[in-house]
């Protein structure tokens, strides 16, 4: 019965979205289409001044990957994970989540094929797919579309929230599903 009542819920929950906004900004004098006109316009704006960081990082996490150095970080850092019991097939996972969300969900596909999603290995690189983020884009795009130049801490904060986010999905997945 709840089951059915979310997989409805889900159905409504953006067609629902899309007609309550205009209707409220009705209620409330808003211009909606004039605004809308105007965020699309900002956000325009906003695209064009973020492209040349988008770009930059885009070659530089090529660069990583063509040159090996994923593959040495790959090899540096699975003797240290094996301890915490990471399997070795996430280490690529956990080096390119920060970098790339593309290249983290292409990495992920390949072992959910590998391994299947059932599977430890499957279910952790989920996890940490759902549990981490892009830190480095996510500190390009907002950085850059503020103008800032120094991300200062932000850099170590996002990674060590990633590196702890990593963890506790091996963890509680291994934990939960290791049979």
């Amino acid at each position: 019965m709840l089951i059915e009542l979310c997989e409805q819920l889900s159905v409504w929950a953006i067609p629902t979205i899309l007609l309550v906004i205009p209707i409220i900004g009705y209620i409330r004098k808003v211009k909606v289409y004039e605004a809308f006109v105007e965020g699309a316009g900002e956000g325009f704006h906003t695209a064009i001044r973020i492209l040349p960081c988008l770009v930059a990082m885009l070659v530089a996490i090529s660069i990583f990957r063509a040159s090996g150095a994923m593959d040495a970080c790959v090899a540096w850092l699975e003797p240290a994970l094996s301890v915490f019991g990471v399997p070795a097939d996430l280490v690529p996972l956990a080096v390119m989540r920060p970098l790339s969300g593309s290249g983290s969900l292409g990495l992920a596909t390949e072992i959910l094929n590998t391994y299947g999603p059932d599977s430890l290995v499957g279910r952790i690189a989920s996890t940490v797919l759902a549990s981490t983020d892009t830190t480095f884009y996510v500190l390009t795009v907002y950085f850059g579309a503020v103008g800032l130049s120094n991300p200062r801490y932000a850099v170590l904060v996002g990674l060590s929230g990633d590196i702890a986010s990593f963890l506790a999905s091996v963890y509680i997945c291994q934990f939960l599903f290791a049979h």
